[in-house]
């Protein structure tokens, strides 16, 4: 009996925390760049880099959409967020790269090269570089955790979801969806129970 509790447990803690996220983030997510409110900045979450410095596929769709928003005039400054923890691997660098190939001068590209996940992007982003609203992009899986927990740290947060599922297909995405139900959980403990410091704060850097 207490076995089958925790197998319960296992199953509804997570599904509930992922309904909540996506319920409390529900119509500020977006799909169309050209609908999304006017903001002075877009936060762009890093997605991984190939061996040869390039973006992943998924990466690259979370740039190209940031792209459009500068494009359309809905944000005039991008902020890339990503892992630089090793001279070798720096994401946000080859973020700024693309970004730039598309046509956003270097000027109006900032980056943050200690947003080791999300939780710590959306810290700094707020205690960094001083932000209180911001659109985040990324995929749509992954949308409502971004939304929601930049928003725990004062930021007023819409965001801007790239296609994954449509992309991607139900198979490939299931590694994905099944380690998203787990961040949320987590995310919730973080943002409302332990509020860990970011592995790096480092200097004020306002925008």
């Amino acid at each position: 009996m207490v076995l089958l509790g925790l197998l319960i447990s296992l199953l509804v803690i997570p599904l509930t925390a992922s309904a909540y996220i996506s319920l409390m983030t529900n119509g500020a997510r977006y799909i169309k760049p050209e609908e999304v409110p006017q903001e002075r900045l877009a936060m762009v979450f890093g997605a991984g880099i190939l061996a040869n410095g390039e973006p992943t596929r998924m990466l690259a769709d979370r740039v190209e959409a940031a792209v459009k928003l500068y494009q359309f005039g809905r944000v005039k400054k991008l902020l890339m967020t990503g892992d630089n923890s090793r001279v070798s691997y720096n994401e946000v660098k080859s973020m700024q790269q693309y970004a730039h190939n598309l046509g956003v001068p270097i000027t109006d590209i900032v980056l943050d090269y200690a947003g080791f996940s999300t939780y710590e992007s959306c810290y700094r982003a707020h205690q960094i570089f001083g932000l209180h609203k911001a659109v985040v992009v990324t995929q749509n899986y992954h949308l409502p955790r971004a939304v929601y927990t930049c928003r725990q740290f004062g930021l007023d947060t819409v965001g801007l979801g790239t296609p994954d599922i449509k992309i991607y297909g139900l198979w490939g995405m299931i590694p994905y969806l099944r380690r998203e139900i787990l961040a949320n959980v987590k995310a919730l403990w973080e943002v409302h129970i332990t509020r860990p410091r970011p592995t790096f704060l480092g200097r004020i850097e306002k925008i």
